[in-house]
């Protein structure tokens, strides 16, 4: 039993598997909007079958049922059968009528708003990166203490190796003092919370990853190594990665010089790293950035009768748009790319 349900939930996912941001694709608002690392998911029965080809591979055909995991998997397996058609391929039509109501529900009007479908991607966005966060942990903690030391984290780097201090760019000094910064408690280990804030330091709140953050843009785009930005070398470098994602959110766009000066608090005519928080989320946009931005193109895409909202109709006659979910590679990747693999 257990090797044919894997051999089936492998089928549908060479279904899905052109469908997923394995495929990359090309479509002008995504490419507009930068996708890279961090690829909104429209549909959570999709991520399954991702974190499937992550975990299992097409390959690993001799699995055997025996945990509460595999379990878990083989009713995903249940749940993606029904939606797989006789040629092996996700009919995208019965999964979004299935869908639909799970959308509209503040109000259930026969409308999916904005708001609506911005709260369901973010919630898939939320729920991937908890998944993320639990198999990390799970990896990587080695004594069972439900939290990660440095050491166990990347064992690879010797004491010697830490004391150097290193802080080129995935060197050791760099790495530890990413994890220094979310180490909020600072006790030498990550909590739950604390790794989440590791993996994913765009999404983070905490004050010291936000300033590690500016200070490593800072130094992408200060030419001159003076710690502070000119008003060219904003305009060359922050002001266009603010002005692909504002022109998308609203027409009224401020100029170079307007956004600079109204960055610019003490008006010495330079930026500080300080001063570019306000724009921190559009430099070093997240998951939960991004789907906030997936959801605008969404609704761009979709909304035939440009009112804002979707109808069930609308969104099947551009189903296509909800599945083929795209990205394409950026010398701006995420910070954490040096180990993105576990």
């Amino acid at each position: 039993m257990a090797k044919g349900v894997y051999l089936l939930f492998a089928a549908a996912i060479v279904a899905l598997i052109v469908l997923s941001p394995f495929k990359p694709r090309h479509h002008g608002h995504h490419r507009r909007l930068g996708f890279t690392g961090h690829v909104p998911i429209f549909d959570p029965l999709v991520s399954k079958m991702e974190r499937y080809v992550e975990e299992k591979g097409l390959e690993d055909h001799n699995h055997t049922i025996d945990t509460e995991h595999d379990l878990v998997i083989a009713n995903d397996v249940e749940e993606a059968q029904q939606y797989l058609n006789e040629a092996g391929n996700l009919n995208l039509t019965m999964r979004l009528v299935n869908l639909f109501p799970l959308l509209d529900v503040a109000p259930e009007d026969g409308f999916v708003s904005y708001d609506e479908l911005k709260h369901w991607i973010v919630a898939q966005a939320m729920e991937r990166m908890i998944y993320r966060t639990r198999r990390v942990m799970a990896e990587n903690d080695r004594d069972g203490d439900r939290a990660i030391s440095f050491r166990e984290y990347l064992p690879q780097f010797s004491i010697e190796d830490i004391d150097r201090n290193d802080m080129e760019h995935g060197e050791a000094g760099w790495w530890k003092q990413q994890f220094d910064n979310a180490d909020a408690d600072r006790n030498g280990l990550l909590t739950f919370s604390e790794l989440k804030d590791f993996l994913h330091p765009e999404d983070s709140s905490n004050d010291r990853i936000q300033r590690w953050l500016l200070t490593e843009k800072m130094k992408r785009m200060d030419h001159d190594k003076d710690g502070k930005l000119s008003f060219v070398e904003f305009s060359d470098n922050a002001y266009n990665v603010f002005k692909n994602y504002v022109e998308f959110e609203t027409s009224d766009l401020p100029i170079a010089k307007e956004k600079f000066a109204e960055l610019d608090v003490n008006k010495n005519k330079f930026l500080e790293a300080e001063e570019l928080r306000p724009i921190l989320h559009y430099l070093y946009p997240g998951e939960l950035t991004y789907a906030t931005y997936y959801t605008s193109f969404l609704i761009h895409e979709a909304d035939d009768n440009k009112d804002g909202k979707l109808t069930l109709e609308e969104m099947l006659h551009h189903e296509d748009v909800f599945y083929n979910t795209v990205y394409e590679s950026s010398d701006d990747d995420d910070i954490h790319d040096d180990h993105d693999e576990f």
